[in-house]
């Protein structure tokens, strides 16, 4: 598509009906911009039913089994043609014209390499998307003490807010802030960002992706800004369990340790990932007993 300015990717995963909505809810809400939609497919079971969407403006890319989510978005941005990428979980809602505002603001601000929006939830209660580089410190905090209020006045945390912390500190994210990472859900990237850093770290097969990344833009002289007078609705955890994320997260920590951190912090971060693992197996035993095991 010529003059493209965003390339939306969107990695569908046995989801067809809420990414049919997400795919709708642009078409209706983006405005005043050019863009092009890539779905990709990753292998999913359930048949996606394509013939009532926008032809024109989708490129279609259909995997035979599910390569994870940085493979599947680096297939997608090998053939974006836009000045801009915009990573988009397919289960999120757009409204208020809010890719057409980053967009204008991203022109305006050409050291900011990637932006996102706030997310909420569909009852309006805010998420977090990102936070600060998981150092030592940060990790150890996470694992034990975070919940403590006024730790995160010290400790800048590497999640600010959790979603079934017992003190959630929605506050942080009222406000445009300088972060380390932005979460993949809504990750609006600066073409120039890939061709400077590379694609997607494909190590990863999801979670801690989006870490990896922003690390590596920042480290290239990037900033990473996050602009909460725009939202989108985020319904997240639609197509893996509840077991998966946070599995997978801590696979994706050792991952990053081993990658940019010195050798002798591996183990130390993998200690206090087991502590937290243990912490939490009263609430969850099954899905920490895992963490603890892989940790």
């Amino acid at each position: 598509m010529a003059n493209t300015k965003v390339s939306i990717i969107i990695i569908n995963y046995n989801t067809p009906e809420i990414t049919q909505n997400c795919i709708k809810s642009l078409f209706k809400n983006t405005k005043k911009v050019n863009f092009e939609i890539i779905l990709v497919d990753n292998g999913s079971k359930k048949i996606f039913d394509t013939s009532n969407l926008n032809h024109e403006n989708i490129k279609f890319i259909r995997n035979k089994k599910n390569l994870g989510f940085a493979k599947a978005n680096n297939q997608g941005i090998k053939v974006a043609s836009g000045e801009y990428i915009l990573l988009l979980n397919s289960d999120t809602l757009i409204n208020n014209n809010v890719i057409f505002e980053i967009t204008k603001w991203m022109d305006a601000h050409p050291k900011v390499g990637v932006a996102s929006c706030m997310l909420v939830n569909s009852d309006g209660t805010i998420q977090g998307t990102g936070g600060y580089f998981p150092n030592l410190i940060r990790v150890f905090s996470w694992m034990t003490i975070e919940d403590i209020p006024g730790v995160d006045k010290i400790i800048k945390p590497f999640h600010p807010l959790h979603s079934k912390s017992i003190f959630k500190n929605e506050k942080f994210y009222e406000k445009k802030r300088e972060v380390d990472w932005l979460t993949g859900a809504f990750l609006f990237i600066r073409k120039k960002v890939v061709d400077e850093i590379g694609l997607i770290d494909e190590s990863y097969f999801m979670y801690t992706e989006d870490v990896d990344f922003c690390y590596r833009a920042k480290k290239a002289g990037w900033k990473i800004i996050y602009l909460p007078k725009w939202s989108i609705v985020h319904l997240g955890g639609q197509s893996s369990t509840s077991e998966f994320p946070i599995v997978s997260e801590f696979k994706g920590i050792k991952l990053f340790y081993k990658k940019h951190y010195p050798s002798w912090q591996y183990p130390l971060a993998r200690f206090f990932l087991k502590i937290g693992a243990l912490l939490r197996m009263p609430i969850n035993w099954r899905t920490y007993a895992k963490a603890f095991k892989i940790a």
